[in-house]
C-alpha cells in the first residue's frame, strides 16, 4: 500500500526524522491559509499523487508570496500530471502539500528496502540525490552504497556513520545524518514498510539534515497490525479493478495489454504471462483467484477482466489442486449469465485450459452449456497460442 508524501512525512516526524513544516491542502483557499500559517519567505506548492517525477512534470512550484501560492494551487488542483511513473494517462491532482522552503546546499538519496536475495533489509544511499535513482544505478553504479542490516541487531550506529561518510556529508553534519538514518530505520521496521525512500535528503546551508521528500510503502499483509496506516489509503490513486478484486479476495494487477488471463497460484500466473508473451500476445493483467475460489468469486473475476473493454480475449489457465475445476467452470457459466442477455455467450473469445481436481466434470459442464466464444484447450501451450491468435485475428 502507498500513501502520499505529506502522510509519509507525518509518520517520519513522529519518529523524530527532521522534515520541513507543512500541511495538506484540498482547496485553493486552504492552500493560501496554510501558507499564511507557515510564514516562510519561500513556500513550496507540491502536487500529491502516488508517483515520482512530479518536479519534471510541473507538479512542484516555488512561491514567493501568497498570490503565487494562490495561482499555483489553482493551476495544480484538478490538473492531470504525466510522469515517468504514471504512464501516458497520468494522475489527477486532488490534494497539495504546502511546505516551507529549505536553503539547500547539497542533495542526497537514502532508502531502506527488502533485499530478497539476502532476506535482509538493506540501506541504500547515493550522493546523487534529487534525480531518478534508477538512472544513477544504470549509469554510475559506483555511486550507490549499501549497508545490509542484521535483523537481530538492527541498523548499527557504525553502519549509519559509515554511510554518512560514504555519501560525503561534512564532519559537522555526520551525527545528524547518521541519526536520521537510525530514526528512518526505526520507522521502516515499526510500521512494517516495504520501502522507505527519501529523495532528496538534503544538507542545508545551516548544516541541518532534512528529509525534503518522503515515500513510504507498506506490506499489505501486515496492515492488520496498523489500522492507522490502513486509514490513510487513498482509493482515488489506485486502479479501480485492483480495488474491486481485493474486496473479493482476488489478486489482480493491471499489465496494460489486451489478453486477459485468470489462473490459480502466483507461479502459474507468471508462467502464463510469459507464455502469452512467447506467442506474441500482450497480457492485460495478472489475476490469481487463489486456492479458495468459489463460483461467485470466479464470476466476479470475469466481470473485472471484461470491465472497461480492455480485454479482447481471456485465457483461463487452471491447475486444480485445492481449487476444483468444476467450480471454475460454474463460475464461468455464471459470468456468462450476468454478462450476456441470454447467458449463452461472451463478448470476447475465452480459451479454457483445465487440469486437476474434477477436470472431467468441468469439461463436460462447458461442453453441455455450449457457451458461444468459449473454447477448451488440452494444453497450456495450445491454449496460449490459440487465444493470442484469436485476439490478433480480431484486430
Amino acid at each position: 500500500m502507498n500513501i502520499h508524501e505529506y502522510q509519509s512525512k507525518e509518520i517520519l516526524r513522529s519518529y523524530g526524522v527532521a522534515v520541513p513544516k507543512g500541511k495538506a491542502a484540498f482547496s485553493v483557499e486552504e492552500a493560501v491559509e496554510n501558507a499564511k500559517e507557515l510564514g516562510s519567505n519561500v513556500v513550496v506548492v507540491k502536487a500529491q499523487i502516488h508517483a515520482g517525477g512530479r518536479g519534471k512534470a510541473g507538479g512542484v512550484k516555488l512561491a514567493k508570496n501568497l498570490d503565487e501560492v494562490k495561482n499555483f494551487a489553482a493551476e495544480l488542483l484538478g490538473k492531470v500530471l504525466v510522469t515517468h511513473q504514471t504512464g501516458p494517462e497520468g494522475k489527477k491532482v486532488h490534494r497539495l502539500l504546502i511546505e516551507e522552503g529549505s536553503n539547500i546546499k547539497k542533495e542526497f538519496y537514502l532508502s531502506f528496502v527488502i533485499d530478497r536475495q539476502t532476506a535482509r533489509v538493506v540501506m541504500m544511499g547515493s550522493p546523487e540525490g534529487g534525480v531518478e535513482i534508477e538512472k544513477v544505478a544504470a549509469e554510475t553504479p559506483e555511486k550507490i552504497f549499501k549497508e545490509y542490516i542484521d535483523p537481530v541487531i538492527g541498523l548499527a550506529p557504525f553502519q549509519a556513520t559509515r554511510m554518512a561518510y560514504a555519501l560525503g556529508f561534512p564532519q559537522e553534519a555526520i551525527r545528524k545524518a547518521s541519526g536520521l538514518m537510525l530514526k528512518l530505520y526505526a520507522a521502516f521496521v515499526g510500521k512494517d514498510c516495504s520501502l522507505a525512500e527519501i529523495n532528496p535528503l538534503v544538507l542545508t546551508a545551516e548544516d541541518d539534515v532534512i528529509a525534503l521528500d518522503a515515500k513510504l510503502n507498506f506490506d499489505d499483509s501486515a496492515l492488520f497490525r496498523h489500522p492507522d496506516i490502513a486509514a490513510l489509503r487513498d482509493e482515488t490513486e489506485e486502479d479501480a479493478k485492483e480495488l474491486r478484486a481485493a474486496k473479493s479476495g482476488l489478486n489482480y494487477v493491471n499489465l496494460g495489454g489486451n489478453v486477459a488471463c485468470m489462473v490459480n497460484g502466483a507461479g502459474l500466473a507468471m508462467a502464463t504471462v510469459d507464455i502469452l508473451k512467447h506467442f506474441g500476445g500482450e497480457p492485460a493483467n495478472f489475476l490469481d483467484v487463489g486456492g479458495a475460489s468459489t463460483p461467485e468469486t470466479t464470476a466476479e473475476a470475469f466481470q473485472i477482466m471484461l470491465d472497461g473493454g480492455q480485454a479482447q480475449g481471456i485465457f483461463v489457465n487452471i491447475f486444480g489442486g485445492i481449487v476444483k475445476c468444476d467450480n471454475i467452470a460454474k463460475g464461468l457459466l455464471d459470468a456468462a449469465k450476468i454478462i450476456s442477455p441470454d447467458g449463452k455467450s461472451f463478448p470476447v473469445p475465452v480459451v479454457v485450459r483445465l487440469e486437476g481436481t474434477n477436470v472431467d466434470i468441468a469439461r463436460q459442464m462447458l461442453k453441455d452449456a455450449a457457451v458461444e466464444n468459449v473454447m477448451v484447450a488440452e494444453t497450456m501451450e495450445g491454449g496460449a497460442e490459440k487465444i493470442v491468435r484469436l485476439v490478433k485475428n480480431a484486430n
